[in-house]
C-alpha cells in the first residue's frame, strides 16, 4: 500500500484475525525481490487464543506469538519492507493501482494489493463455549485433533455435512459423538447406520452449556439434564464473514464467504490478490504461508513485466 510497488493488509476480526503466515510470507518474498512493501495490521493475530501452532514444518507446536515475532524479525532484514501497526479501513481501485485509507486518516497508494485478512466465524451462542474457544473448542481437526486423540470428541454439526464431518473425526478418536443441538440432521437411515457401524453416537438434544476444569473442557450439559463427556468440540465448517475490504473491492465470493482465487491467488479484480484463510483452500498455517509466497511471486512477475516493457 505504499509505493510504487505493493501493499499487503491483514484485518483483525473477532475470533479470526490477521497478520498471519500469509501476510508475513508474502512480505518476506517481496522484500527479497527488493520491492517496496507496506505491511499493515491492527496487531491482533487471529490465533491469539490458541496455545500452539501445529502442522507447520520445523515449527510444529510453536506458540503463535513466538511464530509471529520470528516472522517479523525476518522482515526487519529487508530495508524495502515497512511494518505498521494500524488498521486499514478502506480501499478502492485508483487508475491502474489502489488507494488505501488507514485508521489515522492517511492515504497510501500501491500498484498491487494483497489481502491476508483471515475470516470472521460467528460462534454458536452457547454458555461456556467462547471461554474454551481455541483450547477445547476448535474449527480444524487437522490443526487440533491430535491433542484430543483417543479422548471423547464431539462433532457439533447439523444438516447435510454432519455425517461426513463426524466420520472425519474418527481418524483421531473412536469415541466420537455427533451433536446436532436440536437442529435438523438430514440423516437418512443409511447415514445413521453408517455412523453406528463406525461407533459414532448421535445426540439430537439441545446444548445448554460447556463445562471445564480450568483450561480443560470436560463435558457438555444438555437441555434435558443429561451430560456428554467431552475433551474437544469441533465446529462444522460454516459460512464465514469476509473482511469488509473484500466486498468493498468487489471480489467474488463463494457460498462459504471465501474468495475463489485463481492461479497464484489472483482474484477477479485486476491487481488484487487474496491469500490465507480468506481464500478458498484448506485453512492450515503452512498452506497460508504458501499462498502468500505464490501471491508475492505473481505480484513481482506482473511488476517486472510492466517495468520492462
Amino acid at each position: 500500500m505504499r509505493g510504487p510497488d505493493l501493499g499487503e493488509r491483514s484485518h483483525a476480526r473477532r475470533h479470526h484475525r490477521g497478520r498471519g503466515p500469509a501476510g508475513l510470507n508474502s512480505a518476506l518474498i517481496l522484500g527479497r525481490c527488493r520491492r517496496n512493501v507496506l505491511l499493515c495490521d491492527k496487531g491482533e493475530p487471529r490465533n491469539a487464543v490458541t496455545p500452539r501452532t501445529w502442522g507447520l514444518f520445523t515449527r510444529d507446536g510453536t506458540p503463535p506469538f513466538d511464530l509471529r515475532a520470528a516472522g517479523q524479525a525476518d522482515l526487519d532484514r529487508y530495508p524495502t519492507v515497512e511494518r505498521r501497526d494500524i488498521e486499514v479501513v478502506g480501499a478502492r481501485r485508483d487508475g491502474e493501482g489502489f488507494e488505501v485509507r488507514l485508521a489515522d486518516g492517511s492515504l497510501e497508494r500501491a500498484r498491487r494489493l494483497i489481502l491476508a485478512t483471515g475470516l470472521h466465524q460467528n460462534l454458536p451462542e452457547i454458555e461456556g463455549l467462547a471461554e474454551h474457544w481455541g483450547t477445547g473448542v476448535h474449527s480444524c481437526p487437522y490443526c487440533d485433533g491430535y491433542e484430543a486423540r483417543d479422548e471423547p470428541i464431539v462433532a457439533y454439526a447439523h444438516g447435510a455435512v454432519a455425517k461426513g464431518f463426524a466420520l472425519e473425526l474418527t481418524a483421531w478418536s473412536r469415541d466420537v459423538t455427533l451433536c446436532t443441538d436440536g437442529r435438523p440432521t438430514e440423516l437418512s437411515d443409511e447415514d445413521r447406520a453408517r455412523l453406528a457401524r463406525n461407533g459414532v453416537r448421535l445426540v439430537t438434544d439441545r446444548v445448554r452449556r460447556l463445562h471445564g476444569d480450568g483450561d480443560r473442557l470436560t463435558h457438555i450439559e444438555l437441555a434435558d439434564g443429561g451430560t456428554l463427556p467431552c475433551r474437544a468440540v469441533f465446529l462444522m465448517p460454516a459460512e464465514c464473514l469476509p473482511s469488509d475490504l473484500v466486498r468493498e473491492l468487489g471480489c467474488d465470493l463463494t457460498g462459504k464467504g471465501t474468495v475463489p482465487t485463481r492461479d497464484y491467488e489472483k482474484t477477479n479484480v485486476p491487481g488484487l490478490f487474496v491469500a490465507g484463510d480468506a481464500s478458498r483452500r484448506v485453512q492450515f498455517a503452512v498452506v497460508a504461508a504458501a499462498e502468500g509466497a505464490m501471491a508475492a511471486f505473481a505480484v513481482n512477475m506482473e511488476l517486472l513485466s510492466e517495468d520492462t516493457r
